[in-house]
């Protein structure tokens, strides 16, 4: 790998919200970083939710577990050494989404206007077909669909 692994499942991302030590000077910036601290944890929180398990409980375990690559194995309902389980991300891959992710973000924050189309209404569906509605046995007159 190019720039190495991480460990898999979200967990990388997880312990890195809750490293997020900013504060806002502000409450629009505090809400920033509150963002971003949920958007970081969210990949965790989905597929532990995926699994069937209660994600705030699988994020609050993982959390309190002080191993850098201790996580939820999804597939298994275990919990362990996520490098050890093969469960691992590529760096690259993980730093390009969140790149990414704050780029799109940055764009949506900064725009004051979209242009989207409009929704199409549709028309309600018409009444029966003329003739003797409601079907009927075959060799009746009007009723050979």
């Amino acid at each position: 790998m190019e720039e190495g692994i991480v460990a898999g499942g979200g967990v990388a991302l997880l312990r890195a919200s809750a490293n997020i030590k900013v504060t806002g000077v502000n409450a629009d910036q505090a809400a920033g970083i509150n963002i971003v601290r949920r958007a970081l944890q969210a990949p965790a929180r989905q597929i532990a939710s995926n699994a069937g398990a209660e994600a705030s409980i699988v994020a609050g375990k993982i959390l309190d577990n002080k191993g850098a690559t201790y996580g939820y194995n999804a597939q298994t309902g275990e919990y362990g050494d996520m490098i050890a389980m093969g469960i691992v991300d590529p760096v690259k891959v993980v730093r390009t989404a969140l790149q990414d992710a704050a780029s799109v973000a940055g764009l949506l924050v900064t725009t004051e206007a979209m242009i989207a189309e409009a929704p199409k209404k549709e028309s309600a569906g018409g009444g029966m077909p003329g003739g003797m509605g409601g079907g009927g046995m075959g060799g009746m007159g009007g009723m050979d669909f």
